[in-house]
């Protein structure tokens, strides 16, 4: 069902893994994703599994065909009869790269900050790379970065705080608003053949949001107060790359809108799906969505849910899919 590959920077084959003997691959949102495959090599593959370098070559690695996941290389290992390899998506690159020139955004929408940020972080040396924007953030805001200050990675990481997601499929970069409502399926209890647990996450509630910005700008925004049924839960944070008071402002509401109501999810860090659920796995990108019914606990469920992860592997036991799935991010209002 899967295969794997090793490929140069420059697009030639260096190996193909004609034994693979077990595969990991997965998905986040809004972070860098991993993969993990352990290959039994033969003949000439063994030869060419020793060229392999770190970040000099990548991964790529298919399920029934159609490529799910690519990657530099991150760390290898050789021992006798067998090789493994560890990579990372194209995002580790980012963690990697810095800001290339001084730049300040005044009133942007969080999606054009991202692509600004991923094309400044590629410019001087792109591994190949594309940036898909699903739709704008609607949030808007003040960033500034500074040349050389602070890895790009982690620029991205900040926007993603405050009102956007990305994810990493392949060589493409989506970004999209943290609303973004596009389902991919329907599951049912029948889908998750190991019975799901419906929780809701008090510790991430909050009635009222503060956010403080730079110092310099002493910029300060608050969504939300007293609420008449949970009455007040405040929450106070600093994203010192907030620049404007409108960018705090949305930064506050953003992060409320994550933490109000209290999220209600399907527990456990992971479910697994059934092998004949009527989902496309390769379909299954953090950031879309998936439709959930269950009535097998006491409290029902009948939500659409986000893709926070996916982790697929397999070995000569079969295949595992396991999601993470989350409530979706809701506009509130003040």
């Amino acid at each position: 069902m899967h295969s794997a590959s090793v490929i140069d920077r420059d697009g030639a084959v260096i190996a193909h893994a004609n034994v693979l003997v077990s595969v990991e691959w997965s998905r986040v949102l809004d972070d860098v994703s991993t993969a993990h495959v352990i290959i039994n090599p033969d003949g000439d593959c063994c030869a060419q599994l020793g060229r392999v370098r770190s970040w000099r070559h990548k991964l790529v690695i298919a399920r029934d065909a159609v490529t799910v996941w690519e990657g530099p290389i991150i760390n290898a290992e050789w021992s006798q009869g067998q090789v493994e390899l560890w990579a990372s998506d194209v995002l580790a690159w980012l963690d990697r790269r810095v800001p290339h020139q001084s730049v300040t955004f005044d009133d942007a929408d969080l999606t054009d900050i991202a692509a600004w940020l991923i094309g400044d972080g590629f410019a001087p040396d792109d591994p190949g790379h594309r940036v898909e924007i699903l739709g704008p953030a609607g949030v808007r805001g003040g960033r500034a970065y500074v040349e050389d200050d602070g890895q790009t990675g982690d620029h991205l990481r900040d926007l993603a705080d405050t009102g956007l997601d990305y994810t990493a499929v392949g060589s493409t970069i989506a970004l999209m608003p943290e609303t973004w409502e596009a389902s991919v399926g329907t599951l049912t209890d029948v889908d998750f053949p190991e019975g799901l647990v419906v929780a809701e996450d008090g510790a991430q509630l909050a009635t009222r949001v503060i956010v403080h910005g730079d110092q310099d700008s002493g910029v300060k925004g608050v969504s939300g107060g007293a609420d008449g049924y949970y009455g007040l839960l405040e929450l106070s944070v600093e994203q010192t790359s907030v620049k404007t008071q409108q960018s705090a402002d949305e930064a506050a509401r953003s992060r409320r809108a994550a933490a109000y109501p209290v999220p209600v999810f399907l527990s456990s860090e992971e479910v697994t799906l059934s092998p004949e659920a009527a989902v496309d796995v390769a379909k299954l990108v953090p950031g879309w969505c998936v439709d959930v019914a269950t009535d097998a606990t006491c409290r029902s469920l009948t939500q659409r849910l986000k893709v926070q992860g996916l982790k697929v592997s397999e070995d000569g036991d079969g295949e595992s899919v396991q999601v993470v799935l989350a409530p979706i991010t809701s506009d509130v209002e003040d």
